[in-house]
C-alpha cells in the first residue's frame, strides 16, 4: 500500500495539467499513487490525463460524465478512491518543487499527533510572475491545532492553497462535512476541522507554486462577494464548535467587517442582504456589530474628508 495518496481533481486547466503531473511523477519521495480526476473539462484536459493512464504511479482516473460542480466534491470523489495514510490534494494548476513531499512527510514521522503539514507558496499570476510569497517565522513549527486555529485562521486562511498540505486520511472520517457546503471557503472550514483534532506543522521552506487567473473560482468569489458571504459563515462555525473565546471572535469579526465596508458597492445585489444579515447578528452580541459599524463609518468619513480636500 502506498503511503501517500496524490489526488489532481481537474477542470478545464489543460493548459497547466502537464506541468502539474509532471512535478508530483518527478518528486524525490516516491511511495504515492496518483489519482487523477476531471470534472467533465470542455477543453484538451482528457487528452492529456489519458497519456498518462499507464504510468506505473496512476492507480486511478476518474472522468465525471456530469460536472459536479464544486471542487470539494472532487475533493471527497478523490479521498474515497485513496489508498494512503496520507493525503496531498495537488491542485491542477499548481506546480511545485520536487522536495515538497520529502520536507512534509517527516512532520508525520516526528509527531504521530499531526493532522496536517504545510509549507510556504508562491503566488503565481497567468504570466509566471511572482505576486507575492507567504511566509513563516520559524524554518519549522508544530502547535496545537487549537492554538493554531486562535493564531491563524480567524482574520484569514494561513493556508492559502491545498496543494501546500499534507494531511492525514484517518482523520477525515471523524470531521464534519459542511465544508462540501462552499464554494469558495470550503477548504477553510476544512483545515479548521483537521486542526481541532490534533498538532499542526508549519514548514517555512516555499515548496509549493499556486496561480492566479482569470478562471479561478477566488477570481469569481472576490470579484461577487461570495467570500464575504462565506469567511463569515466560517467564523460563526467555529465559534459554534467553541474553538474561540467571545474576544476572539470579535477579532475576526472586526477584520471582516472593514473588509465589508471597503467591498459593499461592489458585492453583488443578491448576496448583499444575506451578507448583511450575518454582520448584523453576530453570535458575540448586537454590541460587536454597532462598535465595528460606527467606526467604520467614522473611518469613511475621515477617508472622504482628505479626499475632498487634496482635491480642493
Amino acid at each position: 500500500m502506498p503511503k501517500v495518496s496524490v489526488i489532481i481533481p481537474n477542470y478545464n486547466h489543460s493548459k497547466y495539467l502537464q506541468q502539474r503531473i509532471e512535478s508530483v511523477l518527478v518528486q524525490s519521495y516516491q511511495d504515492f499513487e496518483l489519482i487523477i480526476l476531471d470534472d467533465e473539462s470542455t477543453d484538451d484536459s482528457t487528452t492529456v490525463i489519458e497519456s498518462y493512464r499507464n504510468h506505473p504511479r496512476v492507480s486511478k482516473i476518474i472522468l465525471n460524465e456530469v460536472n459536479s460542480g464544486s471542487t470539494f466534491k472532487q475533493w471527497e470523489k478523490g479521498i474515497n478512491a485513496a489508498k494512503g495514510d496520507l493525503i496531498w490534494i495537488a491542485e491542477s494548476d499548481d506546480w511545485c518543487e520536487p522536495t515538497l513531499l520529502e520536507e512534509l512527510i517527516t512532520s508525520f514521522h516526528k509527531d504521530p499527533n499531526c493532522t496536517f503539514s504545510y509549507c510556504q507558496s508562491h503566488c503565481i499570476l497567468d504570466a509566471n510572475v511572482i505576486s507575492w510569497t507567504s511566509h513563516h517565522p520559524f524554518l519549522n513549527e508544530g502547535m496545537d491545532g487549537t492554538e493554531f486555529i486562535k493564531k491563524y485562521m480567524l482574520r484569514n486562511n494561513a493556508v492559502y492553497n491545498a496543494s501546500m498540505v499534507l494531511w492525514k486520511k484517518e482523520i477525515y472520517n471523524k470531521i464534519s462535512r459542511n465544508f462540501l457546503n462552499y464554494r469558495f471557503c470550503g477548504d477553510w472550514l476544512f483545515w479548521v476541522e483537521l486542526a481541532k483534532l490534533g498538532n499542526v506543522h508549519i514548514c517555512g521552506k516555499t515548496l509549493n507554486y499556486f496561480r492566479k487567473h482569470d478562471k479561478d473560482l477566488s477570481t469569481h468569489a472576490y470579484g461577487t462577494g461570495l467570500y464575504l458571504l462565506e469567511l463569515m459563515s466560517v467564523l460563526n462555525a467555529i465559534s459554534n464548535q467553541n474553538l474561540i473565546d467571545s474576544k476572539a471572535y470579535n477579532f475576526g469579526f472586526k477584520h471582516h467587517y472593514r473588509t465589508y465596508w471597503i467591498e459593499y458597492k461592489n458585492i453583488d445585489s443578491n448576496l448583499l442582504s444575506q451578507i448583511q444579515a450575518l454582520y448584523r447578528n453576530p453570535l458575540s452580541g448586537k454590541t460587536c456589530y454597532y462598535k465595528n459599524l460606527v467606526k467604520a463609518i467614522f473611518r469613511i468619513s475621515i477617508i472622504g474628508f482628505f479626499k475632498r480636500a487634496s482635491a480642493e
